[in-house]
């Protein structure tokens, strides 16, 4: 087990996120430190840092270097942005700073804008999207094709600095506005107009655009809570925001829940660049990355060249198991009698690999709440589910895999809180879906693999499952009519199985 250290010096807020690590096989952060800096405090107007904000972000750098060394951590990687890349007086910082013996590393417009791709292309499952990183000081727009950086730049449209130099009242006046969007048109319009007709998804990052989406979270109550990464903010949900904080002062705006005390005063402006964009795209709403800078920094040490996880799901998957002792004979042989169930029954319920994955997926999580405790660990291991960092999944895919694993032993599944996330007929899919992995779990609750294999023959009122056993399965099949009713609640038939001790499977 490896630790890596990484800074992200923005021009807002500077942040150390501590990794412990296996490269190539997992991550998880260990513990993060955030300190408000505002780095590119004045840098709009006069082009360079302002002694407050070199002693700010001097004081936040010495807090990380002893963090460092308390705790063992060693080398720290930290990354310069818009900031320390535009300021004349850049050089006076890094002499400043140079006796808490960090090697700094100032990233150019495009290297940051590289990093930003690679967070996406290994946090979601999209091939080719726009991906935008806004800060304090600058704006990331990149294209990705292919899970690769195709093009990009930083654009001078950071919050802080279109704040200083546009919106100088309080709250801001019409023509303030109008000026900053004006601002942005001629920056970004012709980016906008080469993609309008792509119809790619666009993915944005950065403290400003979670603030807006964790504010819109709360307005709408949004059931899976805490959650961001992975979020779409539609665009009526944007707009509707926006109008919203313009109307309020600073001092009313840092009480909206939400939105993060010392980044009140800017949120207005990375807003009204957000809106715009949303806009000019026609594009109807922004999916939200918690991974960015720091995250792309992290897998170009994480993963070989071209820095890509192959298969983002099965890893996220693996990932979080990695975390958890799991008995693997018995998962294993539930995954497989699941499977089995779920082809056998297909005729009945038509669905298609990405339920298979889900339930395999569940198959695997089942027992994960054994981690806090063996009573209830059923309803543990679905709030594990709920809370864990799944990329690559939807997150109606994730809240359906967390059900799958809440009621992979009792009770009627039900959606609760989270129906509003699914789809009309997901309840449905809950139960039939459950019905197997139920069945699966129950057909080896003596641990030994007796059962071998699964064949399902579908009649007009009874499904008949045949058991093949390697040995009397009567352990197995014990409190089997238990798993009656809802199977019967899924499929409208009638369960029966059967066993067959020593013969060979059909096929």
């Amino acid at each position: 087990m490896q630790r890596c250290g990484i800074v992200d010096l923005g021009s807002n807020t500077a942040r150390l996120v501590d990794y412990l690590l296996e490269p190539g096989e997992w991550y998880r952060l260990a513990h993060q430190i955030r300190q408000p800096v505002r780095l590119g405090e004045g840098l709009g107007r006069d082009g360079q840092i302002s002694a407050g904000a070199m002693r700010r972000a001097e004081k936040a750098l010495e807090l990380f270097a002893r963090y460092a060394t308390s705790t063992g951590l060693g080398r720290l990687e930290v990354l310069g942005t818009s900031a320390l890349r535009d300021a004349a007086n850049h050089d006076d910082f890094l002499d400043r700073v140079s006796h808490l013996g960090l090697d700094i590393e100032v990233l150019s417009g495009e290297e940051e804008a590289r990093l930003g791709v690679l967070a996406v292309a290994n946090g979601f499952d999209f091939e080719h999207a726009v991906v935008m990183d806004l800060g304090g000081g600058s704006a990331q727009l990149s294209l990705m094709q292919d899970r690769q950086f195709e093009s990009g730049q930083a654009y001078p449209l950071g919050a802080v600095r279109l704040s200083e130099r546009f919106l100088l009242s309080d709250p801001p006046k019409q023509r303030q506005i109008e000026a900053l969007e004006a601002a942005v048109e001629v920056e970004l319009g012709g980016f906008v107009r080469s993609i309008r007709q792509r119809e790619l998804p666009l993915v944005a990052m950065g403290g400003t655009i979670r603030n807006l989406a964790r504010t819109i979270q709360k307005v709408e109550r949004y059931p899976l809570t805490d959650r961001l990464h992975g979020y779409f903010v539609r665009r009526e949900a944007l707009e509707k925001l926006t109008e919203r904080l313009l109307g309020l002062s600073t001092k009313r705006r840092a009480r909206v829940p939400g939105i993060k005390r010392d980044r009140a005063d800017v949120m207005v402006a990375g807003a009204l660049v957000f809106r715009w964009l949303l806009r000019g795209s026609g594009l109807p709403g922004i999916w939200i990355s918690g991974h960015g800078l720091r995250e792309g920094a992290l897998f170009r040490g994480f993963i070989d060249p071209p820095h890509l996880i192959p298969d983002i799901r099965a890893f996220s998957i693996q990932n979080v198991l990695s975390h958890y002792a799991q008995p693997k004979e018995h998962v294993d042989r539930v995954r497989r009698l699941a499977a089995q169930l779920f082809e056998g029954l297909r005729p009945l319920h038509q669905y298609g690999e990405r339920e298979k994955e889900l339930l395999d997926a569940a198959a695997v999580f089942q027992d994960l709440g054994l981690a806090v405790n063996y009573y209830r660990h059923d309803r543990h291991g679905g709030d594990l589910v709920a809370a864990a960092p799944l990329n690559g999944f939807t997150h109606r895919e994730q809240v359906l895999l967390a059900l799958l694993v809440r009621f992979h032993l009792r009770g009627k599944p039900r959606l609760g809180a989270f129906r509003r996330l699914c789809q009309q007929d997901d309840e449905e899919r809950l139960t039939r879906m459950a019905a197997c992995l139920r069945l699966a779990d129950h057909l080896d609750r003596s641990r030994s693999q007796t059962i071998e294999s699964l064949h399902v023959e579908i009649g007009k009122r009874v499904v008949r499952i045949v058991a093949h056993a390697c040995r009397d399965p009567h352990i197995e099949l014990d409190g089997i009519e238990d798993h009656q009713s809802i199977f019967r609640s899924g499929f409208d038939r009638r369960l029966k199985v059967e066993a067959m001790v020593g013969s060979t499977p059909p096929g």
